[in-house]
C-alpha cells in the first residue's frame, strides 16, 4: 500500500519543451517521495504536453490536466490549487527546477514549526559556452530574506522576507491558502508578487530557509517574462504587480517590510529598468516608468538612506520623464 503524498508541487507549462523533462526530472529526484505533482499544459502549442504526458505515463505521481486554451500562468496555478488535496502545497515553473533536498528541507520545517509557510532561496540558472546552464550564486537580497534560518517569524520581525516574491522558492499549508482565500491574479503578468505580500500579512507565522531550494532559469532565447522587460506591456504589468504587493503591506499596517520592499526596487527595480528606458524608442515607456518612481520616491521614508549613488542617479533619471 502506498503512502499517502504530503505535498503537491503544481507545474504549470506553456511552451517549455526544452525544459520540461528537466523539471519533472526535479522532483523525481526529491530526497523525500511522498509528494504527488499536477502537471498543467496551458494549451501549448509545442511538444510540452507530450512530455508531461509521457512522464505521467511513467510515474503516477504526476497527474496531467491540459487546457483547452490559454489562460496564463495565474489560472493555470489557480486550477491546480483547486486539485490540492494534500496537507502541503508548493509551485514549480517548468522551466526551472528544485534542488534534491528541496521538498524534504520546506516540508520537514514546516512539520517541526507548525508555520503557515516556509520560503528557502534560490539562484540565477544562466546559459554557459558550452551550451548548456550554470547555476550562480545567492544573490544579496535573496540571501537577505532567508538567511539566517528563522523559525516562527512574522514579516513584522523580518521585514526583509518581502524580497522574495516568487511562487516557487516556498512550501505553504494548503488550509493556509483556504483559511485566507488566497488566489494568483487571472490575466497579467508577475503574478505571484502580489501573492507573495498577502501572504506575508496574512500569516501567522512562516519560516526562513538559508538552502538553495530552486534554480530560476533565464532562457538562452531570451523568451522568459523578466527578458522581456523592454515591451511596454511587460513593463506596465510589472510596475502594477510591484506597486499592488507594496500596496498590500502598507494597507494592513505593516510598515516596516513595505520600506523594506521600497527599498529594494530602488536599489534593483527601478535602476535595472531605467537602464532599458535609456536605450527605448518609445517614450510612453519612460514616462510610465517616470511616473511609477515619482509615486515610489513619495511612498520612501526610511527606504531613502539605502540609495546609493547608482540607484539616486537612476532614480533621479526616471524623475525626469
Amino acid at each position: 500500500m502506498s503512502t499517502p503524498a504530503a505535498v503537491t508541487v503544481i507545474v504549470p507549462g506553456y511552451n517549455v519543451a526544452p525544459y520540461a523533462a528537466e523539471a519533472l526530472e526535479s522532483l523525481r529526484r526529491q530526497s523525500m517521495s511522498d509528494w504527488t505533482a499536477v502537471l498543467i499544459d496551458d494549451h501549448s502549442s509545442d511538444d510540452t504536453a507530450r512530455v508531461f504526458a509521457r512522464t505521467a505515463d511513467a510515474d503516477p505521481r504526476f497527474r496531467l490536466v491540459r487546457n483547452d486554451r490559454q489562460v496564463g500562468l495565474g489560472a493555470a496555478r489557480n486550477i491546480g490549487l483547486d486539485l490540492v488535496s494534500t496537507p502541503f502545497v508548493g509551485f514549480l515553473d517548468a522551466d526551472d527546477v528544485l534542488t534534491p533536498p528541496a521538498l524534504e528541507r520546506l516540508v520537514g520545517t514546516l512539520d517541526q514549526t507548525g508555520s503557515d509557510f516556509a520560503l528557502g532561496a534560490y539562484v540565477r540558472l544562466r546559459p554557459d559556452e558550452a551550451g548548456g546552464y550554470r547555476a550562480g550564486e545567492v544573490q544579496p537580497w535573496v540571501a537577505a530574506s532567508t538567511s539566517p534560518e528563522r523559525r516562527r517569524t512574522t514579516i513584522d520581525e523580518h521585514p526583509d522576507a518581502s524580497g522574495n516574491i516568487v511562487a516557487w522558492s516556498k512550501v505553504s499549508r494548503t488550509d493556509f491558502w483556504v483559511r485566507t482565500g488566497l488566489r494568483f491574479p487571472e490575466g497579467r503578468l508577475y503574478e505571484d508578487q502580489v501573492v507573495a505580500q498577502q501572504m506575508y500579512a496574512r500569516a501567522r507565522h512562516f519560516d526562513t530557509i538559508p538552502d538553495v531550494v530552486a534554480h530560476w532559469r533565464v532562457r538562452a532565447d531570451g523568451s522568459s517574462i523578466t527578458q522581456r522587460e523592454a515591451q511596454l506591456n511587460v513593463l506596465e504589468d510589472c510596475i502594477a504587480a510591484m506597486d499592488a504587493g507594496l500596496h498590500v503591506l502598507e494597507s494592513t499596517g505593516h510598515p516596516l517590510a513595505a520600506q523594506a520592499r521600497i527599498g529594494q526596487m530602488l536599489r534593483m527595480d527601478i535602476p535595472r529598468l531605467t537602464d532599458i528606458a535609456h536605450r527605448h524608442p518609445d517614450d510612453a515607456y519612460r514616462r510610465a516608468l517616470g511616473a511609477f518612481t515619482r509615486d515610489i520616491w513619495s511612498r520612501a521614508g526610511t527606504a531613502r538612506t539605502e540609495v546609493d549613488e547608482a540607484s539616486a542617479a537612476a532614480v533621479a533619471a526616471a524623475r525626469l520623464w
